[in-house]
């Protein structure tokens, strides 16, 4: 049966897998981001996009209004977009602190607080963490402002899925170790991460689809290293 799924952060990496993946599926796909060509450029029938900023509340609207008027509902929502910043804690400034958690907290809120109107019992939510966010996990130097932004998107999950437990969605959160992404290289030059952005959509794509039979408001570790 054909669902209706929103993904954010699908210019590169695994939200555009995931969108590709979701749309030869069968399912139709609401492709936000910033920069929106990539996912144009494919032309699949089955995508919708447009520039989206999740910082930005306007855009925001513009999602709850899309949902209303062409979808009615959503069956499924990944928070996939995400800012990682790489930097000595004393050398980051309180805007890049701020930016920082308004991609990786703020905005993934706003996002949920206007999909849930148009979910239902069955619905899922799926927030993409980080295991750097995971407590007793191995912390990196460096990444203070992401991986903690990253703890507070775990403990939001958790939260949702308690307030929202008689109702639906289902809340679920995926803490990812390290995938080859363009992000990754961006922050870490020259590391090799174990697991390619297709391979990671392809179980970011089954567990949307049918992890909310079997969990919610769970962390799943999804690393077979550290990170």
């Amino acid at each position: 049966m054909s669902k209706n799924v929103i993904i954010t952060g699908t210019s590169r990496g695994i939200g555009l897998e995931l969108a590709i993946l979701f749309a030869n599926a069968g399912h139709k796909v609401l492709s936000l981001s910033r920069n929106q060509q990539p996912v144009k450029a494919i032309k699949h029938p089955n995508i919708t996009c447009f520039t989206f900023d999740i910082c930005n509340e306007n855009d925001i609207k513009k999602v709850s209004g899309f949902i209303k008027n062409e979808w009615k509902k959503a069956d499924i929502l990944i928070n996939n977009a995400g800012k990682l910043l790489n930097k000595p804690f004393e050398n980051i400034t309180l805007e890049e602190m701020e930016e920082v958690y308004k991609v990786n907290v703020l905005g993934v809120a706003q996002v949920i607080k206007a999909a849930i109107p148009f979910m239902e019992k069955g619905g899922h939510v799926v927030n993409i963490s980080s295991m750097g966010g995971v407590q007793g996990s191995v912390k990196f130097p460096g990444l203070s402002a992401y991986s903690s932004s990253k703890g507070a998107l775990i403990t939001l999950t958790e939260l949702l899925a308690e307030e929202y437990k008689e109702t639906g969605p289902s809340f679920n959160v995926l803490a990812l170790g390290a995938v080859q992404t363009e992000m990754l290289s961006e922050a870490f030059p020259g590391y090799k991460a174990p697991l390619t952005a297709l391979e990671m959509a392809k179980y970011i794509f089954d567990f949307a689809l049918t992890g909310n039979k079997y969990y919610n408001g769970k962390l799943l570790q999804v690393s077979s290293s550290t990170p």
